[in-house]
């Protein structure tokens, strides 16, 4: 089934921007996608770096009304996780050896992180990593990308 941003904006009540389509579909991938200042990361790709604590991964599943993983800057617009009923788990007990990591999910059906300025951008099945993005400053630090 189709998911559009309309659908996603009724179904929790989240709003988007006036110039996004309401109407477009949402693409549901799986592997590395961004939205913003978060990435997306499947967890098998950084297994290696991540270590679930507080005596392992606290699971819960994601509300109607979805889980608020970032707010941006100051106060800004937040990146939520939404997901159908029973479909979807997010666990904030994650860290990895980068500071990065913001959370895990593991969910059944599509996921979906919904933005106001960025919209809606669909988690195929599968387990993941979300973690803020770093970029290269210009005298030659790393800073985290501010959305």
């Amino acid at each position: 089934m189709t998911v559009t941003l309309a659908d996603l904006t009724r179904r929790t009540g989240l709003d988007v921007l006036d110039h996004l389509e309401r109407d477009a579909a949402v693409p549901v991938l799986g592997g590395l996608q961004a939205q913003g200042d978060l990435i997306v990361v499947p967890l098998h790709v950084i297994q290696h770096a991540v270590v679930f604590h507080g005596g392992g991964p606290k699971w819960a599943d994601v509300p109607a009304e979805g889980v608020e993983v970032l707010r941006g800057a100051a106060g800004g617009n937040p990146h939520t996780l939404v997901a159908d009923p029973g479909v979807c788990q997010w666990t904030p007990w994650i860290r990895d050896s980068m500071r990065l990591a913001l959370g895990a999910l593991r969910t059944t059906g599509p996921a979906y992180l919904l933005h106001p300025e960025h919209g809606g951008s669909g988690i195929a099945p599968g387990t993941y990593v979300i973690r803020r993005q770093r970029e290269h400053g210009g005298n030659r630090l790393d800073r985290l990308v501010a959305d």
